[in-house]
């Protein structure tokens, strides 16, 4: 007979509820917060209502380890069951039957509030509109407390609503329907008791096995399980961080700050990248059990050494000092709150990697804070974090295996060598600007120019204050951080300029000090800028008009000459404000020097830059081979769709320079340079959409003897589809994700949202818009 450790059981919701009400019922450590939103627990009770199954609940028949009481309430009785799986469901269901109020994610408190329309017999969450119509019970809470009370007063407001009409067909109906509702308490729940033999670590190895069936919990969840059992004080420790950096502190310094509330997850993020260096968490939970991950055998030792290496990175990353100095980083890159951070995750892994440079390569804190602010400017503003950002940070931590311990200048420059990679002359002119063509509020690029506005000292439009006060959350106040149009909205509309989308183009906003919105009207530009601007000397209107990027005669200019105009010039005045944080303090935007071959090979393959061995000859089948073009499209089209990028012709993976002498030879008389750039022009023309010439440039460099082709790609503004390989008319899309250029398979899984992308329809597909995606070539 094989062995069982649990036995089944049924309980009545009532007696849960009592249960957790005295404390006999309450929560393993090993349990997450309350995450549930109010859509939730509403489905949960009309799941029930209707009579269907809400799954089975696992509790475990001990009192011997580390609980906590659902509720905010004392408990009579210490607990003698614990809910392994099922916490969402008892937390909602106890805080509705009883108005108990319950602890969030956020450490916040408060009630469910959760209404009934026993008219339409559906639930609802409850919100203003509910609370006043009479067709709603507006809190279900009541029917447990006072029952006929509370029918009485939804009946007495039904009929003064209706005007007394109310046929007995109708009372009866919804008082079954009421009555329903009622006897949920009476709903029965099958659980399954694990025996009080079974320790804690058991415990919460059934808690992941379980919860790794469905996609409720992730890999940190899981981590922060193990911490629960065999490190409850580092669990502790980062749960306390997480609510000190909440509100500011009447006793002392605390993780308190402008831009970020840190969740426990992503603060042990932090503590992993600095402790493994590793972005994917998927083997440090195996890691942390004391898994070899060579020979897959387990042990005790290990398993404390790896807790032990945690417990010391996870110490650093919440030392205060540490915390502190880092955000001054942000500051230093010309962030200051959280209004103007669009990627929680950029702050998570440039925190990491202050953490690593501090600690490992001993980079003095001034000179660290210089590199850290360029290294977050960048990673920021071209969404380095947003897709795939475990596998973008552990690229980026990988190339610093190998660099000398206690070498500050070797960390700088591996991160100065990435920045420059990222930040091209075609960035700053092609690919920045197309990604300023959005009327997105929180656009990664619309802060870039917040910040470089900030760095820049720049004064607000036509005014002495400094934008940078605008920004101060210490200063600010909510009208002081509104931005105008410069174009204003109802004169657009008078020339047929309607869509939000095209009037709220970042292009048209600006940090402006009118005296009156109402005194410009429907004005156009040319008819109220010549009076405000002489407001200003000479001199002082043409710092503000660089400052804000405005063309000259910009007043005079059709509104979409207008705007191309001006996303240009913000792109300037955004590498302007990033060239202040130079190390050197260069502050006149002067264009860095590009990056040799030589040295982008050294660097190896990112996200940014890729290489490939070909672009026709098949050196395993030794033949020409189609199949190697239609890699060489679909990578400058994922180099399109994401950032733009560097693809290298001629060198390995590994970085050995192979050369394109084999290439060359399939190209019969014109193999050489100018035959060669003319094949990879006509290719493009054949197999990618649109005009994507000037998006991309062509060079060669002799290495070691060897040709080397370096095609530099700009991002394009629309997005790129390329005709596949077996010449049929369906198009395929292809985007640079971390460091590999996915598939069309990919993106047929995941889910598209509708967006907008300058006034045109587009989907977005993990944090990339793809504009008229129907198309075809």
């Amino acid at each position: 007979m094989p062995i069982t450790l649990y036995r089944d059981t049924t309980f009545t919701l009532n007696g849960l509820v009592e249960s957790i009400r005295k404390g006999e019922l309450a929560l393993p450590e090993i349990q997450r917060p309350f995450v549930w939103k109010g859509a939730k627990v509403r489905d949960l009770f009309d799941s029930m209502y209707k009579g269907f199954p809400v799954g089975t609940l696992l509790l475990w028949a001990t009192g011997a380890v580390q609980s906590r009481s659902i509720g905010t309430e004392r408990k009579e009785s210490p607990p003698r069951l614990l809910i392994v799986d099922g916490q969402q469901r008892l937390t909602s269901l106890y805080a509705v039957l009883t108005g108990a109020e319950i602890i969030r994610k956020d450490y916040s408190t408060g009630c469910i509030r959760i209404a009934f329309s026993p008219v339409e017999q559906k639930f609802e969450v409850l919100n203003p509109a509910i609370e006043k119509d009479a067709s709603y019970i507006p809190d279900i809470t009541e029917l447990w407390r006072a029952f006929r009370p509370t029918s009485k007063r939804f009946f007495e407001r039904l009929r003064a609503q209706r005007n007394g009409e109310l046929t007995d067909d109708e009372e009866t109906r919804m008082e079954e329907a009421i009555d329903r509702v009622r006897d949920l308490q009476h709903y029965p729940f099958k659980t399954v008791e694990l025996d009080a033999t079974v320790d804690e670590a058991l415990v919460a190895e059934i808690f992941v096995r379980i919860n790794s069936e469905g996609v409720q919990l992730n890999q940190a969840d899981f981590i922060l399980t193990l911490m629960s059992v065999f490190d409850e004080k580092g669990r502790k420790e980062l749960e306390a961080f997480s609510r000190g950096a909440k509100l500011p502190s009447k006793t002392g310094p605390s993780p308190y700050n402008h831009f970020f509330e840190p969740a426990p997850d992503q603060l042990l993020r932090v503590a992993v990248g600095l402790a493994f260096r590793r972005g994917r968490l998927e083997h440090v939970y195996s890691l942390l059990r004391g898994k070899d991950l060579e020979t897959g055998q387990f042990s005790l030792d290990r398993r404390d050494g790896q807790f032990s290496r945690l417990n010391e990175a996870q110490d650093y990353a919440l030392d205060l000092t540490n915390w502190h100095e880092f955000l001054r980083s942000l500051h230093r890159a010309g962030f200051r709150s959280a209004r103007m951070i669009t990627s929680e995750n950029a702050i998570i892994y440039t925190y990491a990697l202050y953490l690593i440079g501090r600690r490992d390569f001993g980079v003095e804190r001034e000179r660290l804070r210089d590199t850290i602010g360029r290294w977050f400017f960048m990673g920021h503003t071209t969404g380095r974090y947003t897709s795939s950002p475990e596998s973008a940070f552990e690229a980026d931590v990988n190339r610093l295996r190998g660099l000398p311990a206690g070498d500050a200048d070797a960390f700088c420059a591996a991160l100065e060598i990435q920045i420059e990679t990222v930040f091209t002359g075609d960035y700053w002119t092609i690919s920045l600007p197309n990604r300023l063509a959005t009327s997105g509020g929180k656009s990664p690029a619309g802060m870039a120019h917040w910040a470089a506005l900030n760095l820049l000292d720049a004064e607000v439009l036509l005014s002495v204050d400094k934008v940078s006060s605008r920004l101060d959350p210490a200063l600010a106040v909510v009208r002081d951080v509104e931005r105008h149009h410069l174009f204003p909205k109802k004169y657009l509309e008078e020339i047929d300029i309607t869509d939000s989308t095209a009037t709220n183009q970042i292009a048209n906003m600006a940090f402006v000090d009118w005296p009156d919105n109402a005194a410009i009207g429907k004005q156009a530009p040319s008819s109220y800028w010549p009076a405000f601007a002489t407001r200003l000397s000479p001199e002082r209107l043409k710092r503000h008009m660089y400052w804000h990027a405005l063309p000259h005669g910009w007043e005079q200019l059709d509104y979409d000459s207008f705007l191309e105009k001006r996303r240009r010039k913000i792109a300037d005045v955004i590498r302007a404000g990033f060239g202040t944080l130079s190390l050197a303090g260069r502050d006149d935007g002067v264009d860095a020097p590009a990056r040799s071959t030589p040295d982008l090979i050294a660097a190896g393959e990112s996200v940014n830059v890729e290489f490939k061995s070909t672009s026709r000859w098949n050196v395993r089948a030794n033949q020409v081979d189609k199949r190697m073009e239609h890699v060489i499209v679909k990578t400058i089209a994922g180099f399109m769709n994401a950032e733009g990028g560097t693809l290298l012709v001629g060198v390995v993976d590994d970085g050995s320079v192979l050369g394109l002498e084999a290439d060359y030879a399939t190209l019969g008389s014109k193999g050489n340079r100018d035959g060669y750039e003319l094949f990879l022009t006509q290719l493009l023309e054949t197999y990618l959409s649109g005009t994507v010439g000037r998006l991309v440039q062509v060079t060669f460099e002799a290495i070691d003897g060897k040709d080397v082709c370096r095609i530099g790609v700009a991002a394009s503004a629309r997005a790129v589809f390329a005709r596949p390989l077996d010449g049929k008319e369906h198009s395929e899309f292809w985007a640079r994700i971390g460091n590999s250029t996915l598939s069309p398979s990919f993106f047929a899984r995941a889910p598209l949202q509708p967006v907008k992308l300058s006034g045109r329809s587009a989907l977005s597909l993990n944090g990339i818009s793809m504009v008229n995606a129907r198309q075809s070539n």
